[in-house]
């Protein structure tokens, strides 16, 4: 329902392919725990998942900045989510790095708010829907979290 609500305001391809990157955090944590895969494999996929994810928002950050024409502090920030993401694949299988990558995902959607240069019709109907893709992914690594303690 929201989904469609959000086709509203926001280009079509943009809502639903959203969603669909949501598959991997709904799937992994589920075929864990269904024991389809071991359960330390399917952590394996989704922390590196996420990892590269949370990379994409960096090229996020550094178009905006280009776009404003902002070298400063933007686009030296746009460089932290692929930092941390490669740092998670580093550490991948020590017990913080689910809840690093998931306190990261909420960063974004923070700085998002604040930083991203859109119209106000733009970034309200963006943070709509990036809150509403935030909490399938905060969760999903909470649950991921879960199964593996």
């Amino acid at each position: 329902m929201a989904l469609f609500f959000l086709e509203m305001f926001m280009p079509y391809a943009v809502v639903w392919l959203g969603a669909a990157g949501l598959i991997p955090f709904i799937l992994l944590p589920m075929i864990g725990a269904l024991d389809w895969l071991p359960l330390v494999t399917s952590a394996r996929y989704f922390t590196q998942y996420s990892a590269v994810l949370l990379s994409f928002f960096g090229g996020i950050y550094w178009w905006d900045a280009l776009s404003k024409r902002d070298y400063g502090v933007q686009l030296y920030i746009a460089m932290l989510p692929t930092l941390i993401g490669w740092l998670c694949l580093v550490l991948a299988g020590h017990p913080f790095v689910l809840g690093l990558l998931s306190l990261c995902y909420l960063g974004v959607l923070y700085y998002d708010k604040q930083c991203l240069s859109l119209s106000k019709e733009e970034i309200v109907s963006y943070i709509i829907l990036r809150m509403a893709l935030t909490t399938v992914v905060v969760l999903s690594h909470a649950w991921m979290i879960f199964l593996l303690f």
